[in-house]
């Protein structure tokens, strides 16, 4: 088995301290690489503060080629990129190829975005002084960008954090999770192909008790962290300096509203909310989590509890597999002890609840008491909670009343209902007829309380990753 280079300044590299990759699944080892060294990680920032004044400046169509260039390459390789990314994160292939696919969307529009990115023109005469004065407005990069992305999205979390980047002209060094560093590192070869100055670029495995360091360092004024809200919320803490984005996780809600009530609409929520309450295996921060059903609506939960059941589990490899295993068996071990810690305090479970190593079954739960884990924490597994209630307005209560705030899915046919969800959640995001785990990736994407600040998206990031430099012109004739 080959070692697989990570990138350095542009560069591919080894370091010292083999790290085996291994399948969640079956746990065989499907990859390896090396830690980079403290000098390594060193020549990294080094180079992207030194590159940063030169990559500002470069040609929007530079970048917008480099991207361009990114993305046709992940859509020749798909294939095995989706394998890859079965391979280390356990997802089943059907959703590791649309990964892939979004991937390459990602670095298509931040391409798109690179070419106009161009700020605007103020007229300033609006007021006497003003007169004969124009400004012109435009975003500069803030400095070089530190990315730490999660296990769940390999690929496209990874992507969210370096195509923006690159699409304004600043330099990232991107520190991928230790569980699944093999994708990451796939694109930085993709990065490496293109024309793209030494520097703009890192891809570095380190340990997670090294990024401290990292996010240290006064050469990375921006830090972009999607990851656990412990963990972020140390990062805020540590860097308040520094111009830090988070993406917190979720313990994402739906809805389904009185009028929601045909036969056809029941039938499309009930797998809606069974696909996206245990894809990824539940690993998704908007991953369906809470289910609020109005008190009439007694057909929902008999079509959820056949469509979760028909959800198929075993060998993500499997292109019939809907449902692959957790990251590692400790965290399917977690979930189970949530679950059976409900159940102790009343819940029932009405399918699933039964772990097989690393796996835990798409599972529904009905009378889980306040308090209980399963309902107030992010459960990061295919778990879902299903409570009625009595109107409306006691389901976005029911949707509030929760430490996280990122997106929340409301089923209903009414124009002002869906209004007044997009007034009175209080979610980065509403999705009206769906799931909240509907995510486009050129809308701006983050949340509020827990779930973290600033916002992902290509050009929301992109924003985030540069702040407006004026110039006004003085004797202009408008």
């Amino acid at each position: 088995m080959d070692t697989t280079a990570f990138y350095v300044a542009g560069e591919a590299a080894h370091g010292d301290g083999e790290v085996t990759v291994t399948h969640p699944y079956d746990g065989r080892p499907v990859g390896r690489t090396t830690w980079a060294t403290p000098a390594q990680v060193e020549a990294a920032v080094a180079a992207a503060a030194e590159v940063a004044g030169r990559a500002a400046a470069l040609p929007a169509h530079v970048r917008a080629t480099a991207l361009d260039h990114v993305s046709r390459r992940l859509a020749e390789r798909r294939e095995e990129i989706a394998a890859l990314i079965t391979a280390e994160n356990g997802k089943p292939l059907k959703w590791a190829r649309l990964e892939a696919d979004r991937a390459v969307s990602v670095f298509r529009w931040a391409a798109e975005e690179a070419r106009r990115f161009t700020g605007d023109l103020q007229r300033l005469d609006t007021d006497t002084g003003g007169v004969g004065r124009l400004a012109l407005v435009k975003r500069v990069p803030r400095g070089p960008v530190l990315g730490i992305s999660p296990f769940n999205f390999p690929l496209n979390l990874v992507a969210h954090k370096i195509a923006p980047a690159i699409a304004v002209g600043a330099p990232i060094v991107l520190k991928p999770a230790p569980a699944t560093p093999l994708t990451a590192l796939l694109l930085g070869e993709l990065l490496a192909e293109t024309e793209l100055p030494a520097g703009l670029f890192s891809v570095l495995p380190i340990p997670n008790d090294r990024a401290a360091a990292l996010v240290a360092d006064p050469r990375l004024p921006i830090v972009s962290f999607t990851g656990s809200g412990p963990v972020g919320a140390q990062i805020r803490r540590s860097a308040p300096e520094k111009h830090v984005t988070l993406e917190l996780g979720g313990n994402a809600a739906v809805l389904l509203c009185g009028d929601y009530d045909s036969d056809a609409d029941l039938s499309w929520a009930a797998q809606r909310v069974a696909t996206f309450g245990t894809y990824q295996a539940g690993q998704s921060c908007i991953a369906v989590q809470r289910v609020y059903v109005h008190a009439g609506l007694t057909g929902f939960l008999p079509r959820l509890l056949d469509a979760v059941s028909a959800l198929r589990t075993g060998d993500p490899q499997d292109p019939a597999v809907e449902v692959g295993p957790m990251i590692s068996e400790d965290a399917a071990k977690r979930v189970e002890e949530w679950v059976d810690e409900a159940v102790a305090a009343g819940a029932t479970v009405a399918v699933g609840g039964k772990r097989d190593g690393a796996t835990y079954p798409p599972t529904v739960l009905t009378g889980v008491p306040a308090g209980a884990k399963v309902i107030t924490e992010e459960i990061f597994g295919p778990v879902l909670v299903v409570a009625e209630v009595a109107d409306d307005a006691a389901g976005f209560a029911a949707i509030n009343d929760s430490a996280y705030g990122l997106q929340a899915g409301i089923f209903t046919h009414s124009i002002q209902t869906a209004f007044a969800a997009h007034r009175d959640l209080q979610v980065g995001g509403v999705i009206v007829g769906d799931v909240p785990s509907y995510r486009a990736d050129q809308m701006p994407y983050g949340g509020v309380k827990g779930s973290g600040v600033g916002r992902e998206g290509v050009a929301s990031a992109m924003d985030d990753y540069t702040e407006p430099r004026v110039m006004v012109l003085t004797g202009i004739a408008l």
